[in-house]
């Protein structure tokens, strides 16, 4: 990681992240609608791209943070431009961890209620004393076995 000591490098640093920042950007929104549309192999297929970006904006913010506030000092004006790019990122991740989360919590409901309607017929069908069905025993339940692989 070589340091930053003249404008020129500090403006071409400021350009090459903010450049960076929207492509990530990009990745992360294509990302979300293919999950959002339910195309979960299709979304997978960008996680290469999107590590191989977040690993190089990791080094480039890290250099940035090496050289520190001579930023801001060499180019006010890409600065802002960068603080714009990082909002417009930072809405478009939020977005994506909501509806990553989203679809996580139902393919959870999905499972849970499979697992049960699995165990509800693994187990005897028998009334208690009240006359009402009983709820499976947990004993009876059958393991149940998932590809994780999209």
């Amino acid at each position: 990681m070589t340091p930053i000591t003249t404008q020129a490098e500090a403006e071409a640093a400021i350009g090459d992240l903010t450049a960076l920042i929207e492509k990530l950007t990009g990745i992360v929104a294509q990302e979300t609608m293919l999950v959002r549309a339910g195309e979960l192999r299709n979304a997978s297929a960008l996680e290469p791209t999107k590590a191989q970006l977040a690993g190089q904006l990791y080094v480039a913010g890290e250099r940035m943070k090496a050289t520190g506030k001579h930023f801001l000092k060499a180019a006010p004006a890409r600065c802002a431009a960068l603080v714009k790019v990082q909002e417009t990122f930072r809405a478009v991740l939020q977005k994506n961890m909501i509806v990553l989360a989203t679809a996580h919590s139902v393919s959870e409901g999905i499972m849970r209620r499979l697992s049960g309607d699995l165990a509800r017929k693994a187990s005897p069908q028998i009334y208690g004393a009240t006359g009402r069905a009983t709820a499976p025993n947990p004993r009876h339940g059958r393991p149940l076995a998932v590809s994780r692989s999209l």
